[in-house]
């Protein structure tokens, strides 16, 4: 089971015009919100998304844009309850690794 957000309040969004399905934002979505259908990318499971931001730092086109660092404030939170580094899955880099925060 995904875990999801608040609902209807993620702000990701994608520019379908834009996108050339290339793949690379499902590759680096840590919650795999993102989907190919066709040869585009489509929103799957929107209210799943932590706005980390790596699929807009990585979308080679713009088509995705999200208020990214929003969604971090949920692994400052975990990593505090935890006794542990905050780690939402995302990183600087792109490679889903590390902390965004």
């Amino acid at each position: 089971m995904k875990h999801h957000y608040l609902k209807n309040v993620v702000t990701l969004h994608l520019d379908e015009d834009k996108c050339i399905g290339c793949g690379v934002c499902i590759e680096v979505c840590p919650h795999e919100v993102l989907e190919l259908s066709g040869k585009k990318v489509r929103i799957g499971e929107r209210d799943a998304c932590m706005e980390c931001g790596a699929c807009a730092k990585n979308c080679s086109v713009n088509a995705l844009t999200v208020n990214a660092g929003v969604g971090c404030a949920y692994a400052l939170i975990r990593g505090a309850l935890t006794n542990s580094e905050p780690n939402c899955g995302c990183s600087s880099d792109g490679k889903n690794s590390g902390s965004c925060c």
